[in-house]
Formats: structure tokens, sequence, C-alpha cells
């Protein structure tokens, strides 16, 4: 954790004012803000330079974030989850306590728990979900790595981490699934 303490303590702060980040996480390098925060949204929105409806994915820490964040979640997805070995993310019907520019139409949000020491360390001392979507801009394809992220990208954002920047590789998203309950749920992105 030392080797990156002081990028949690800069996050922590620029969350905290509304600011965004531009952070490594579980999948790629995303672009990230206080999960609660409709203005903090506003900005990754122009950031992007997207479509307001477009949804958003919401990082948590832990499976008791998805019980505060969503209204009667089966339960029966944390068996799923905890059988992935890729990044998952879900769509949840009935979202509760976040943004409302974060929630898409139906009432639904995409929740990922995340595993990286990183993310979980940052959303656990920040005590609220951390928005993320990938470091790009609107239509323009995402970075594998921080070396291919947009200088436009980097120059919007309030604080860009310094942990991992050097790794070069070939980070993928997340897989995203649609839980329907009972165990039953759709592939939206494999």
């Amino acid at each position: 954790m030392t080797e990156f303490r002081e990028d949690i303590d800069q996050c922590l702060q620029v969350l905290r004012d509304g600011g965004t980040i531009l952070y490594p996480t579980d999948t790629i390098w995303g672009i990230g803000c206080d999960a609660t925060d409709v203005c903090a949204v506003e900005k990754v929105i122009d950031i992007k330079q997207r479509p307001a409806n477009k949804s958003f994915v919401v990082l948590v820490a832990d499976e008791q974030d998805i019980l505060r964040y969503t209204a009667s979640p089966d339960l029966e997805v944390f068996n799923h989850l905890a059988l992935q070995t890729k990044p998952t993310t879900v769509i949840y019907e009935h979202a509760i306590g976040l943004a409302d520019n974060v929630v898409a139409a139906d009432g639904s949000v995409a929740i990922r728990l995340v595993k990286d020491e990183f993310c979980r360390h940052l959303i656990r001392r920040f005590r609220r979900p951390i928005l993320s979507t990938s470091a790009n801009l609107a239509g323009a394809p995402a970075p594998a790595s921080f070396a291919e992220i947009d200088i436009k990208i980097l120059k919007s954002v309030d604080f860009v981490v310094e942990h991992r920047r050097k790794e070069t590789g070939t980070a993928v998203a997340s897989t995203i699934i649609k839980w329907q309950g009972q165990g039953k749920f759709t592939i939206v992105r494999p």
C-alpha cells in the first residue's frame, strides 16, 4: 500500500471536492468521480464529450456496497461473481443512492465489485462508490495502457494517478451482464 499512498490521499481530496480523477482500475484506465455527486458526473460527461444519456459503471469495494446502492438485489449474484476470473460488471435493477445522471433511464445501474488492491483501498477510504468510464473521448477506442491516453483527457481531469503508469500490456474492459434473478443473466459484453 505504501507504493500508492500519496495517490490515494490526492484522489480522496479531489473526490471530496467534487473533482475528477484519471486512475488505473481492475481493467483499463478510467476517468472517475464520486458516483453520488451529480455535478462531478457532469464534469466527466463534459471531459468525455459523450451523450448524457449513456450509462456509466460504478465501482464498489464490498458486497455490502451493492446492497446499499440497489434495492433488493438477488443474493445469488454474489455466488456467480465469486466464480468469475475476469472482472465482471453487473447491471442491477432499481438503483438507489446514486447521482441521477449515473442511473440509466430504466432505473438500472452497472456496478462492478473490484478486486484490484488500489481501487478497493481508494473506495474503502472514500466510503462512497466511484464512477468509472474508459479514459477516452466518446467514440474513440479505449486505451489499453496509460501511454495511449489522449492528451486532452490528461489535461481535463483534476488529478492523474502515478501508480501503474509504466505498465504496458493489453488491458481489456470487463464482461458486462444484466442480472435477471434466480441465477439467470444475459451477457451484454463478453
